[in-house]
């Protein structure tokens, strides 16, 4: 596959612009090395690994690829001071933060000569991004999976807004799996873009058996935004799911919802597998996913995917 140059792959210095994105109990360093080593940019997501534990993932990732690759750090993660230093620490050159306010650590991680890519749902987000030094912006449609915006924007919408609103970079997110959705996202303005659900389904994604086979099993309309009032989040529907729609259709307070959510509940679903009283975060674009396969593999079909239909785009069926 030959590489592509444009802003994202020059930022990062990788082949082709596919970021991987940073799930928890799905993105270890099993996972970002395999895609950082298939030419993409892998990232590993530390939002439900303890300190000792990112620092782990970070160091065999290390041993496995001498490509770029990233962490992912969700601002809202308790101990994120301690994330922090950790990523400094060990010389990570590339953080993608999400879930928070990005004039926080920015100039901190920047300071560092690390490259800050920030996760927003909205074109004013996007803006505060921008002013807050970071160095590209992830555009993210309420299809994603995991937690996501509260104003329900889609891609198609969000994307081209987003665009409009700032010079850095802009990455995609958001009900892409294939490179006629990646094709479709650069014609709407992205440098490149930002997968998660897809990777779900490799082989070297840490998350449950369980998991990866109830989304090749899931249909459309079987995700769906939730927990609102706590952190919005999409999620595939099961036993938890329809707890949490009957209590916020009863009306149920922030602190009531906090209570049935209680602790460890994603990591009981998606690494444990527990199906029914688990929380299984996906996103919409679940339904188009029908094999389990190796991460280089699923690269090299989005890159191959995006080539076909970038050239012959109106008289293909299925590529």
């Amino acid at each position: 596959m030959s590489s592509f140059k444009n802003p994202v792959t020059e930022i990062f210095n990788i082949d082709f612009p596919i970021v991987q994105a940073g799930m928890i109990w799905t993105s270890g360093w099993k996972l970002a090395s395999a895609v950082s080593n298939a030419g993409a940019l892998g990232l590993i997501g530390s939002g439900s690994m303890y300190p000792h534990v990112l620092t782990e993932h970070i160091h065999k990732c290390k041993a496995a690829t001498t490509k770029p690759f990233g962490v992912n750090i969700p601002l809202l993660y308790p101990d994120i001071e301690k994330h922090i230093q950790i990523v400094i620490d060990e010389g990570v050159k590339i953080v993608f933060t999400s879930a928070g306010n990005p004039k926080t650590w920015t100039p901190v991680l920047k300071k560092h000569g690390i490259t800050v890519v920030h996760v927003v749902s909205s074109s004013l987000f996007a803006k505060k991004a921008e002013s807050a030094g970071c160095d590209a912006v992830v555009a993210e449609g309420f299809e994603a999976g995991g937690h996501n915006g509260r104003e329900e924007t889609t891609t198609m919408v969000l994307l081209p807004a987003v665009r409009d609103a700032v010079k850095i970079p802009v990455l995609a997110a958001g009900g892409i799996a294939n490179g006629r959705q990646m094709l479709a996202s650069m014609i709407l303005g992205a440098d490149g873009v930002q997968i998660g659900t897809r990777f779900v389904c490799s082989d070297e994604a840490s998350n449950h058996i369980n998991f990866k086979e109830a989304i090749l099993n899931s249909k459309e309309g079987d995700t769906m935004l939730s927990l609102k009032k706590v952190v919005p989040v999409r999620l595939l529907r099961n036993k938890f799911f329809e707890t949490i729609q009957q209590a916020e259709a009863s009306g149920a307070s922030k602190e009531e919802l906090s209570t049935i959510l209680g602790r460890g509940r994603a990591k009981k679903g998606m690494f444990e597998g527990d199906l029914n009283e688990g929380e299984l975060e996906i996103g919409a674009v679940s339904s188009l996913i029908n094999e389990i396969k190796p991460a280089a593999e699923i690269v090299q079909e989005i890159w191959t995917e995006f080539n076909s239909a970038l050239s012959n785009p109106l008289h293909h069926n299925k590529i």
